[in-house]
C-alpha cells in the first residue's frame, strides 16, 4: 500500500490506473481514528474497485468550529494506515493542511439551504467546511465511487446535492450505520467518553430504536415519534438533547409524516461529547 501526500501524487495515480483500462476507482474520505465503521466502507469500496481503492486521512480545519474539537481530534496515523490496509485500500492520501489550502486559497463551496439545516444550524460554517473539503478530494482523485456512512446522513444530503450540482462525475455511495454490541453507533468521538458518559451514550442508539419499532407498527406521525424519542433520551439526565427530527432525506426539511425514505436524526452532547445517530424510515 502506498502513502501520497500530494494532489498530483493521487491524480497520477488515479488518471495511470485509466490510462492502464482499469475498472472502477473508488475513494473513501476520512479523518482518520479509523474504526470498524470505516473499515466497512473500505470493504465495500474494495468489493466494488478491488485494487483501485483511495483511502484520504485529513482532519479538516475548516469543518471545525473556533470552540470545538480540531486541536484534540484522535489522530493515529499508524494505526489508521493498518486498518484501512486490511480493509482492502490500494493507497493512503496523508496531505498537509498546506497541500489542500494552500496560502492565500480563498474559494469554499457552501451548498446552500441544506448546510443551515441539522448538524449545519447547530455548527454554523460546519457542512462549508465539509462541501469544500470533499469537493477538493474529489476533484484531485477523480474516483467514480466516493463512499460515505449513514451515520452522517445530513452530511450525505449535502454531498449528493454538491455532487448534482457541480456534475461531479462521481456517484456516493452510501453504507448502513456500524454499531457497537450494545447499539452505540460507531463514531471517532466514543473515545472522549467516560465510562459513566458511554453507557449515557447508549440513549441516543435506544431513541433510534423506539422509534423504529413505531414505525414498524404503524405510527407514521412526527409528532408521535420525536416526543417518544424525547422521552427515551431524557431519561439520561446527563444528555443534552441538540435535536430530534424527522425530515426530508433529499432536503433536510422537516415532514410531519414518516413516509419510506424519511430521515429521523438525532444529535445529542453526552459530557462534551456530540454524537448523532440516525435511521431511515422503512
Amino acid at each position: 500500500m502506498r502513502i501520497l501526500h500530494t494532489v498530483e501524487e493521487l491524480r497520477a495515480w488515479s488518471r495511470g490506473l485509466r490510462c492502464n483500462g482499469a475498472g472502477q476507482i473508488g475513494m473513501v474520505p476520512t479523518m482518520g481514528a479509523l474504526h470498524e465503521g470505516h473499515a466497512s466502507l473500505i470493504r465495500a469500496a474494495a468489493r466494488e474497485c478491488s485494487g483501485r481503492v483511495a483511502v484520504s486521512i485529513f482532519v479538516n480545519p475548516t469543518q471545525f468550529g473556533p470552540n470545538e474539537d480540531f486541536a484534540r481530534y484522535p489522530r493515529m496515523f499508524g494505526a489508521d494506515c493498518e486498518i484501512a490496509e486490511s480493509a482492502g485500500a490500494t493507497v493512503i492520501f496523508a496531505p498537509g493542511v498546506e497541500e489542500m489550502y494552500p496560502a492565500g486559497a480563498a474559494t469554499f463551496v457552501d451548498v446552500e439551504g441544506l448546510s443551515e439545516r441539522l448538524d449545519g444550524k447547530s455548527r454554523p460554517g460546519h457542512f462549508r467546511g465539509v462541501a469544500t473539503v470533499v469537493a477538493k478530494l474529489l476533484i484531485a482523485g477523480e474516483p467514480d465511487l466516493a463512499y460515505f456512512g449513514q451515520k452522517d446522513a445530513a452530511q450525505v444530503a449535502v454531498l449528493r446535492k454538491l455532487a448534482a450540482d457541480l456534475r461531479l462525475g462521481t456517484k456516493l455511495v452510501v453504507c448502513p450505520i456500524v454499531r457497537e454490541a450494545d447499539g452505540l453507533a460507531m463514531s471517532s468521538r466514543n473515545v472522549y467518553l467516560s465510562k459513566d458518559e458511554r453507557r449515557q451514550a447508549l440513549a441516543l442508539s435506544r431513541a433510534v430504536r423506539c422509534v423504529e419499532e413505531l414505525a414498524a407498527g404503524g405510527e407514521r406521525a412526527a409528532a408521535t415519534l420525536i416526543e417518544a424519542a424525547r422521552k427515551v433520551m431524557s431519561e439520561e439526565r446527563a444528555v443534552r438533547v441538540d435535536y430530534v427530527e424527522l425530515v426530508n432525506w433529499e432536503t433536510l426539511l422537516p415532514t410531519n409524516t414518516a413516509g419510506p425514505g424519511a430521515l429521523f436524526a438525532v444529535a445529542a452532547y453526552v459530557g462534551n461529547t456530540r454524537l448523532i445517530d440516525n435511521t431511515i424510515i422503512l
